[in-house]
């Protein structure tokens, strides 16, 4: 069976910049069709079940006022429907999670609610509508403009054709861009291309991509037994040591991203495990409930997702490979963190000089999945428009910018601030972790070379595999999306092309009025630059 369906703005993907980009265009009047491949809308946020990564200075500046309003929105809902202790209710930044990575993380099930309340004023009047289980299959185009994207429902094998004046692609691996013939790149680049610093010596790598992760939620309930089957590739994980790894790597052995130095991890907070990192704890990391900041009893234990080091998987890519081979990726992506999870149960060293933790149980509530993984592995690195402008690592590094500052843009649609933080990739390469200044979003790397009608809304906007480092964090992908959606819109209203509103200085400066209008900040307060 085959629908149609049409709107002023497409976008395919619900990922954290999708959802931005749909509130976004509906603020500003217009008519929204976003798909989802999952059953659920956010991203990185809920999908893939990763705590919000962001900078140091987020509870007063740095975000979009809607991002800001998410935030709220988090807090609010435990407040309303979780009873906290006396000490958390009176925290003005309650950190559910109170967790080392992020200072609101909190439970993935959270972030969904939250978003289909933003999304509720425009969901409930039809101006947006919302397809989940949709994947792209197909687009038609004319010439530089996309005239239609076909999606299949996983579950009813039946096609919508959307048609629309502009399209999104906020799928988290940028998916519509080899469909639309949109020129993209992928990968690590030369530094013969680049001059980037910790660009690839020799030629580029159009395979050597960061290291997905499945993740998956667990509690520990000390005493209790919830150990799972063996996985079918335990054995194999159980042997393996990268090249690069200080022991085998289903171990509490690591290295420090910024030095590469081998350390050893606490696996619980304060100090219960065995040597370790300034007491760094992996249960505490990307924690989602302190059970201490809630009324005793509503939990029974510390909440957690893991997206630790130990499964980060990077022995093949899911991008750009045939269905068999990104199958087979995605299955042992999965593998792996079912052998973390087994390991832990079964032969982690204890300090009272026992094996394992069989407490630790696989929370399958969580996303309601026959295996209890997240509904879809996290990703780091998307395929990537060829832009108009392409950021490089010397726009931000702090030793390419003896003013101390990054690079100004003009044509600033957002700001951003995080480490240039890159995993262990397909390349068989080790972490990049590098400082990088507050950062601005020009509006070049959202414009394609070649297409009008389509605009990255995630982490596929022109930067190079360097600075998606950087650029690929909630806060930004958020920013990413919201300006993605805005410039459609006011194209709409306007009657310009994005490559338009770029390079005439009066319809830039209208349509950065227009973001401010919206609460974007265009550029960092000096509390951020001066450092």
């Amino acid at each position: 069976m085959i629908h149609e369906m049409k709107a002023d703005i497409v976008i395919i993907g619900g990922s954290l910049g999708g959802c931005a980009a749909a509130l976004a265009a509906a603020r500003l009047g217009k008519t929204v069709v976003m798909t989802e491949e999952t059953e659920w809308i956010g991203g990185q946020l809920t999908s893939q079940a990763v705590p919000p990564d962001e900078h140091h200075w987020i509870e007063t500046f740095g975000c979009t006022a809607s991002y800001r309003q998410f935030r709220n929105g988090v807090r609010n809902y435990y407040r309303q429907h979780v009873p906290l202790s006396l000490e958390a209710a009176a925290l003005p930044h309650f950190n559910p999670g109170n967790a080392k990575v992020s200072r609101i993380s909190h439970d993935p099930r959270v972030a969904l609610a939250v978003l289909l309340e933003m999304l509720a004023p425009y969901t409930l009047s039809g101006r947006v509508v919302v397809l989940t289980r949709c994947r792209p299959e197909s687009a038609e185009t004319d010439g530089d403009r996309v005239r239609s994207v076909t999606v299949r429902h996983s579950l009813t094998d039946s096609r919508t054709v959307l048609s629309a004046p502009y399209f999104l692609d906020a799928t988290d691996c940028g998916d519509l861009l080899p469909l639309t013939g949109t020129e993209y790149v992928t990968g690590a680049e030369s530094q013969s291309e680049t001059n980037e610093r910790h660009a690839l010596v020799g030629p580029a790598n159009p395979q050597d991509m960061q290291a997905i992760t499945h993740c998956f939620v667990v509690d520990y309930l000390e005493g209790e037994t919830h150990t799972i089957d063996k996985p079918n590739d335990y054995a194999f994980w159980r042997s393996y040591r990268p090249d690069f790894w200080p022991d085998q790597f289903l171990s509490l052995s690591g290295v420090r991203p910024s030095t590469l130095e081998p350390v050893r991890y606490d696996l619980f907070p304060g100090k219960q495990g065995l040597t370790f990192w300034e007491g760094f704890s992996l249960v505490s990391y990307r924690r989602l409930a302190d059970k201490t900041f809630f009324a005793d009893g509503t939990f029974a234990g510390d909440v957690t997702v893991v997206n630790w080091p130990q499964n980060d998987y990077f022995l093949g890519s899911i991008i750009d490979v045939d269905e068999a081979e990104k199958a087979r990726n995605l299955q042992r992506a999965k593998e792996l963190s079912l052998s973390l999870l087994y390991w832990l149960q079964t032969e982690a060293p204890r300090p009272d000089g026992g094996c394992g933790y069989p407490g630790f149980r696989l929370r399958r509530d969580v996303f309601g999945t026959e295996d209890g993984m997240a509904l879809y592995p996290y990703i780091r690195e998307s395929r990537r428009i060829k832009a108009e402008f392409t950021l490089l690592e010397q726009h931000v590094n702090p030793l390419d910018r003896p003013d101390g500052r990054a690079e100004t843009f003009a044509d600033s649609v957002g700001i951003g601030h995080y480490g240039i933080d890159l995993h262990p990739s397909t390349g068989n390469r080790h972490y990049i972790h590098l400082s990088a200044l507050p950062f601005q979003i020009p509006l070049g790397s959202l414009i394609p070379i070649r297409m009008n009608n389509l605009l990255p809304a995630c982490k596929n906007i022109g930067t190079t595999h360097v600075t998606n480092g950087c650029y690929r964090l909630h806060p930004v992908e958020w920013n990413i999306g919201e300006a993605a959606g805005a410039l459609a819109a006011f194209c709409l209203d306007r009657g310009e092309s994005p490559r338009a509103v770029r390079n005439n200085a009066a319809l830039l400066e209208e349509f950065q009025h227009v973001l401010q209008s919206q609460g974007v900040e265009l550029a960092w307060p000096e509390p951020a630059v001066s450092r």
